[in-house]
C-alpha cells in the first residue's frame, strides 16, 4: 500500500499555481537551501504529521471541492519527488475528479519513477535555484544539472512550466546571473511564467526553535528596488 508522508496541508492556497488550490507539503528534501523557510520538512525519516494513502488524501481534498474546482491541487515540500510513486498515484486520482494538478519541485530528483509523476502533472512549478552550477551548489548543496534536465524533459513533452527563482542579496541578486538565466530560458516554449521570489527572513525563527544555525544571518530581505530590477531583466 502506497502511503505519503505529509508535513502539512493548506486548504486555501493562492500562490502555488492558478486559482485557489489545496496545497500539500510533503515531508523530506535532499537539498539544504540556505534560505529554506521550511527546515522542518528536510528529514524524511521523522514521523510526519499526516500519513495518507492517495485515496485518503483525495477524500480530504474533496471536502474543499467547491473552493478549488476552478483551481486545483499542488504538491510541494520539502521535495515531492522523494515520494514519486505517491505523487503519480495521487495525481491520477485527482484527474478522475477533473482536478488540475501542479507539482512544485527543485528538479533535483531525475529518475524513471520521478518522470512518471511529472507526466501526471498538469503544471510544473520548477525552482531554478541558480543558473550557475557552482552558485547552485553553494546555495543548496547540489548543482543544477537535474533541474535543467527536467526542463528539457518538459519541453520534449510540451509540459507547461512556471519557473520560480529566489533572488538573494549577495548570491543571486546579480545582473549578470539574471541575464544569463533569462537568455537560458528564452528558447523554452513551455515556460509560461517566471516568478521572482524575493528572499525574506520569516523562516529564521524555525531554525532557532530547532536548534539549527541560520546560515544567512545578517543578510537583509531583498529590497523592492532589487525585486523590480530582477523582474525587469527576466521579462526583457
Amino acid at each position: 500500500m502506497i502511503k505519503g508522508n505529509i508535513h502539512s496541508l493548506e486548504s486555501f492556497g493562492t500562490v502555488d499555481g492558478p486559482g485557489i488550490r489545496f496545497v500539500v507539503f510533503m515531508q523530506g528534501c535532499p537539498l539544504r537551501c540556505l534560505y529554506c523557510h521550511n527546515p522542518d520538512t528536510w528529514d524524511a525519516g521523522v514521523k510526519a504529521k499526516y500519513s495518507f494513502t492517495p485515496e485518503e488524501l483525495l477524500d480530504e481534498v474533496m471536502r474543499y471541492h467547491s473552493f478549488i474546482k476552478n483551481g486545483g491541487v499542488t504538491l510541494t515540500g520539502g521535495e515531492p519527488l522523494m515520494q514519486s510513486e505517491f505523487v503519480e498515484a495521487f495525481f491520477k486520482l485527482c484527474h478522475t475528479k477533473n482536478l488540475h494538478t501542479a507539482l512544485d519541485t527543485s528538479g533535483v530528483i531525475f529518475t524513471p519513477e520521478s518522470l512518471k509523476a511529472v507526466d501526471e502533472s498538469d503544471l510544473i512549478l520548477l525552482d531554478i535555484k541558480a543558473i550557475d552550477a557552482e552558485m547552485c551548489k553553494q546555495i543548496t548543496g547540489q548543482d543544477n544539472a537535474n533541474a535543467l534536465k527536467l526542463l528539457d524533459y518538459c519541453q520534449s513533452k510540451s509540459k507547461p512550466v512556471w519557473i520560480r527563482h529566489v533572488v538573494v542579496p549577495g548570491y543571486t541578486d546579480d545582473k549578470a546571473q539574471l541575464k544569463r538565466l533569462a537568455e537560458y530560458l528564452k528558447p523554452y516554449t513551455v515556460v509560461e511564467k517566471i516568478e521572482v521570489l524575493p528572499y525574506h527572513t520569516m523562516g529564521q525563527v524555525k531554525y532557532e526553535r530547532m536548534g539549527l544555525k541560520y546560515k544567512l544571518e545578517g543578510v537583509p530581505p531583498l529590497s523592492d528596488e532589487s525585486r523590480l530590477r530582477a523582474n525587469e531583466i527576466l521579462k526583457r
